[in-house]
Parts: structure tokens; C-alpha cells; sequence
């Protein structure tokens, strides 16, 4: 089975208590895997990719876009894409990937974005959400920056998927919680704590609703076929295309 990102896509500078999810840290090795890696190579990226459909000429937020591989498979589909991110070393791989002539901003989510009012035909938050304990503020203002009719595609942790194995973890039952999650990543050699928010489905689709959402899509997609020959032990008790790991969601801007 495959590693699961929540047992296994913010900055707080402290004195006292560690630091979560300082990708600055991480840059180098999370972008190398990112690379190659089930999840995402051969399983949310193509995920997402098909959601988007033709994206030609259309313009695009990849909102957390880290070392930018999203970012590049959207530009060669002829995208005109902006992305950001709120880790600076994330961006300076961005940067090396798609040029200097890409238009990447350091911007958290938690915060207002520098954006008019629907500047974008798409926003795509590729696994960053659940980085985030509240949703209603980032919601509101990715819808802003949203043309009347664009869409917002989304990928998250699933949460049956942490629910299964926190409870194989002997772990209390918390499924109906919205509530923190920390994990420990090792990438490159550098060892972060991650913070993480789990909520339900329904606290989810009632934050898209209220930010003034529809709701299109609701998908739990297959992992690409020849992800089987190249994983084959982390496959091997896996019958059939699909294995819990990420949520994904389509949402036009009413």
C-alpha cells in the first residue's frame, strides 16, 4: 500500500516551540520526491490534470504551487498561470523549473490576496487546505479572484483515509472533529514537524457552500495504470485502480 501522507502539499518563526511545516527546510528534498513519488507523480498531479480539462488560454491560480510541477504541466497545456506560494525556498525551485520570466509571489493563503476581483478563469489548490484550521477566509477570497462561472479544483487529505488509519493506529475515533494533526517528514535529509487540520466531508462541502460555491465534482480517482509496474510492492495488496489518499473537488463561483 502506498504511504499515506497523513501516516506515513505557513511559517511560524519561534524561539520556543518548533516550527511547523517550514518547507524553507524542506525545499530540496520535497521537491525531488514530488518528482517521482506515487502520490504525486503518478497519482494527484494526473488526477488534478484531468479535472482541469483544456486549459488553453485560460488563466490560472495555482495557489500553493511549491517547486511548480503543476504550474509547468499547465503552462505546456497552454495556461496562462500565476502561482504562489508562502514558502520563499519552494518559489526559488519554482523558479529554477520555469524561468525567471514566471509569475511567482511569496503569499499565504490565511492572508488577502494581491489579486483584483476575478482575475482568474481557474484557481487550483493542489493539497494545501489542509494546511489550514480555517477555511471560511482563504474560501472567500479565492472566490473574489474568480471570474462569475470559474472554478475552483481542490485536493485534500481523505478523511475516511485518516479516520482508517488513525483508528488502525488504536487512535480515538475523531472523524466528526475538526481538529490538528501533526506528523514528522524527513525529505533531504532535514526533519520538519507538519501541522495538519482534518475535518470532515460535511464541514468541507458546507465551507465551499457558505463561500458561495457550487459543487460540481466530487471525485476519488484511480492512480494511472503504470503506476502498477513501478510501484508494484507498494501496490501489491491493492486490487483495483484506487486506494485512499486524497479527496478532489470541482467548485463553480456562483
Amino acid at each position: 500500500m502506498a504511504r499515506m501522507p497523513t501516516i506515513p502539499e505557513d511559517h511560524v518563526e519561534a524561539a520556543g516551540p518548533p516550527a511547523f511545516n517550514d518547507y524553507d527546510r524542506l525545499a530540496e528534498g520535497y521537491a525531488a520526491e514530488n518528482e517521482t513519488s506515487l502520490l504525486n507523480a503518478y497519482y494527484e498531479r494526473p488526477a488534478m490534470l484531468e479535472l482541469a480539462g483544456d486549459v488553453t488560454g485560460r488563466r490560472i491560480l495555482d495557489a500553493g504551487c511549491g517547486s511548480g510541477p503543476l504550474f509547468s504541466a499547465l503552462r505546456d497545456r497552454g495556461a496562462i498561470v500565476t502561482g504562489v506560494d508562502a514558502s520563499a525556498g519552494m518559489l526559488e525551485m519554482a523558479r529554477r523549473r520555469l524561468g525567471a520570466d514566471a509569475d511567482l509571489r511569496v503569499v499565504d493563503l490565511a492572508s488577502p490576496l494581491p489579486f483584483p476581483d476575478g482575475a482568474f478563469d481557474d484557481v487550483i489548490a493542489s493539497l494545501v487546505l489542509h494546511y489550514l484550521e480555517d477555511w471560511g477566509p482563504t474560501l472567500a477570497e479565492l472566490r473574489r479572484v474568480l471570474k462569475p462561472g470559474g472554478r475552483l479544483l481542490i485536493s485534500v487529505h481523505h478523511p475516511f483515509g485518516i479516520t482508517l488509519f488513525q483508528h488502525m493506529a488504536g487512535e480515538k475515533f475523531k472523524y466528526f472533529e475538526t481538529c490538528s494533526r501533526t506528523d514528522e517528514w524527513t525529505r533531504g535529509g532535514q526533519t520538519v514537524q507538519m501541522r495538519f487540520w482534518d475535518r470532515p466531508l460535511h464541514a468541507m462541502t458546507e465551507a465551499f457552500t457558505a463561500a458561495g460555491f457550487r459543487i460540481s465534482v466530487i471525485s476519488e480517482p484511480p492512480f494511472v495504470p503504470e503506476a502498477r509496474e513501478l510501484f508494484p510492492e507498494e501496490l501489491r495488496e491493492i486490487t483495483g485502480p484506487r486506494f485512499l489518499s486524497f479527496l478532489f473537488f470541482v467548485l463553480e463561483a456562483n
